[in-house]
């Protein structure tokens, strides 16, 4: 697994999107996508699976950071 960092205004579906990280980005607060951790589809953007997107909700829903979904302010 890889860690994405979701870029400034991006869609958080949009693989397109994200950019890639050397290690795991740091962000803080509850309100917003920041990074996830996801499999590289090879194109250096993450693969959105269902699962992936299930916790993206749930982070948001809970407005608490998981394992796969990063928050920010």
């Amino acid at each position: 697994m890889a860690y994405f960092s979701l870029n400034s205004g991006g869609d958080p579906v949009d693989p397109q999107d994200y950019t890639l990280q050397a290690s795991q980005p740091s962000c803080s607060g509850s309100n917003q996508i920041c990074a996830i951790q996801a499999a590289n589809d090879g194109n250096n953007h993450p693969e959105l699976t269902e699962a992936v997107k299930d916790q993206m909700i749930k982070a948001l829903n809970s407005r608490t950071s998981n394992a796969t979904v990063s928050l920010k302010s």
